[in-house]
């Protein structure tokens, strides 16, 4: 024989139950909400975000702003901060990895290369949702983007459009079997997150990477010729060490005692001394394992 409980007893149950259920929900994503922004904040280093999304001038933390010189006019970065007007905090998650896979914003339009898309294409779907999971929870910033000043040939959407149908293949980061877990981590650094071969490799007249001369320097790109780091022991890095080159990450010190500046000061201000250790060796590992070019 079974008995009903009360009906105030039914509401006991079900008040209890439904305040652990969401005494649950409340707890536990806010740990894993934390962790995922620490993560995202790392790797936001770690793409360079910083440096590029931040004005010269004194402008605020990745609202835009900054000047990147190209042989085709002068690019104007945009706002990233969590600002529904002008910024990204209208996007969702499928817009963040659009624009970061294959180079489209909200509405569908084409971006210029400026923004590296060619390179964080094969970046994880992990690590890209944990960086926008850092960005909305910064303070918003309203600052309009900048229009671009670019020669009349390449400045409308259509025509990034039709440079990408030719250069651009979007495809995500597979690591390589034959090749053991730090090489692999070195190499989505350097390829994707990174994004090293942005700078580092020649471009052709149209203003794509020369794959198949992978970071063998750019003489024309911004304001200065960007150096060869291959294992070139002429021209390039192939006389320094896997420990130069974890040093020169962290601190910007070359072998010779002398220090990096320019461009590449930024980058180790804001991307590379914020690296851990195992990562900047497994970027090390990659460079040194290169053909010299």
């Amino acid at each position: 024989m079974t008995t009903s409980a009360s009906p105030k007893t039914e509401d006991v149950r079900s008040g209890a139950a439904a305040w652990l259920a969401a005494l649950c929900l409340a707890a536990t994503p806010a740990g894993a909400d934390e962790a995922e922004r620490s993560q995202g904040e790392y790797l936001l280093h770690a793409g360079g975000c910083i440096t590029c999304h931040t004005a010269e001038d004194g402008g605020a933390p990745l609202a835009g702003g900054r000047a990147i010189q190209s042989p085709f006019g002068v690019f104007y970065s945009p706002n990233i901060t969590p600002d529904n007007e002008t910024g990204i905090g209208a996007w969702s998650d499928e817009d963040f990895l659009r624009a970061f896979w294959e180079g489209v914003n909200p509405a569908g339009e084409h971006y210029f290369p400026s923004f590296p898309y060619t390179s964080y294409t094969g970046a994880s779907r992990e690590d890209l949702l944990a960086i926008k999971a850092y960005l909305f929870g910064l303070e918003p910033v309203d600052q309009p983007n900048r229009e671009h000043e670019l020669t009349p040939v390449i400045a409308s959407r259509f025509a990034a459009g039709v440079w990408k149908s030719r250069y651009f293949e979007a495809r995500r980061f597979e690591p390589d079997p034959a090749q053991d877990e730090q090489w692999n981590r070195g190499a989505y650094l350097v390829r994707h997150l990174g994004h090293c071969g942005e700078c580092h490799t020649p471009r052709n007249r149209f203003g794509a990477l020369e794959y198949e001369r992978e970071l063998a320097g750019n003489p024309e790109f911004g304001d200065g010729s960007v150096p060869n780091i291959t294992p070139n022991r002429d021209e390039g890095i192939g006389r320094w060490s896997a420990s130069d080159i974890d040093y020169f990450l962290e601190t910007g010190m070359l072998p010779d005692g002398d220090f990096s500046g320019g461009s590449m000061g930024a980058v180790i201000e804001d991307n590379t001394s914020h690296l851990s250790r195992e990562d900047r060796r497994a970027i090390a590992a990659y460079l040194r394992s290169l053909q010299a070019q």
